[in-house]
């Protein structure tokens, strides 16, 4: 990719894990503080009022904060809500990334720091928060490197959330940075792609689990896959299976078609079929007769 995006970091994604706590906000906070490491919050339940740099910002169940160094905040009761905020802070430092100053965390797509999750990401965060009080509660060997751990999982939904960002406002026009992916970098992707799926076609893989362990997008991947190859990621792995699976049944031919499927990634022998029969033009059945198997 070009400069106009970012890696995770310039160097290891390999932050201080400092301090992580639950606040149930039935007070407003009296400091009107900043910090020289960043913190972020995520609105467990209810709902509340940040004051952030001289203004407020109402926020509520499934919000997320980036409060970066420097950057003034308090929190405040909201006194028309029903069910005051509930607050998960997590405190790091030692990071740094592609345009950004050192020590801060990149902010959304219009540079805001504050972000309704989307469903998914909600559910994950919120996972991970409990994950870490849970783990604080415990107190058991290797405490820290488990709670830094969880951190770096939170890390990278925030950075997947704000890519995504970024891809969607290309699609539909929005404006923003747009991405220049230059030819070595895409052939570099691709070949690392193919190579996953050539290691992986036995196994049942979706785009969206290429993109994880891609730590990139599935939006992104299936761009740059068609844009050098001029297929869909999903078709190349169809036709490493189709092909294996002919060889399959040329160097075995006592294998049932059931056999056939599951060693190249189907649980339906009948899907297997469909697609071998749309790949080759005959069935299985009709290949193993035909070559007198």
């Amino acid at each position: 990719m070009g400069q106009e995006s970012y890696d995770l970091t310039l160097g290891d994604l390999n932050p201080r894990f400092l301090f992580s706590c639950i606040v149930k906000r039935t007070e407003d906070e009296t400091n009107y503080h900043a910090h020289d490491f960043v913190e972020l919050a995520v609105i467990l339940k209810g709902e509340g009022i940040f004051f952030i740099d001289g203004k407020e910002y109402p926020v509520r169940e499934g919000d997320l904060l980036i409060l970066n160094p420097g950057v003034h905040h308090k929190s405040l009761v909201c006194r028309e809500a029903s069910c005051p905020a509930t607050e998960c802070y997590l405190a790091f430092s030692d990071v740094e990334f592609r345009g950004c100053a050192p020590g801060a965390l990149p902010l959304f797509a219009d540079g805001g720091r504050i972000r309704r999750m989307p469903e998914k990401m909600r559910q994950e965060v919120f996972r991970l928060c409990a994950a870490v009080e849970k783990e604080l509660e415990a107190s058991r060997p290797g405490r820290y490197f488990m709670l830094k751990a969880y951190l770096i999982q939170l890390i990278c939904l925030v950075i997947r959330e704000q890519q995504t960002e970024k891809e969607q406002k290309i699609r539909t026009g929005d404006g923003g940075q747009r991405y220049v992916f230059k030819s070595v970098s895409k052939k570099y992707v691709v070949e690392r792609i193919m190579e996953y799926l050539q290691n992986h076609y036995r196994e049942k893989i979706s785009l969206d689990q290429i993109a994880a362990n891609m730590y990139l997008s599935p939006y992104y991947i299936s761009r740059i896959f068609k844009s050098e190859t001029g297929d869909t990621p999903i078709n190349y792995l169809i036709s490493l299976r189709m092909e294996h699976a002919r060889d399959l049944m040329d160097a075995h031919p006592e294998m049932s078609i059931q056999s056939v499927a599951a060693q190249v990634g189907y649980e339906d022998a009948y899907h297997f079929s469909k697609q071998f029969k749309k790949y080759f033009g005959l069935s299985p059945l009709y290949y193993k007769g035909r070559a007198g198997l």
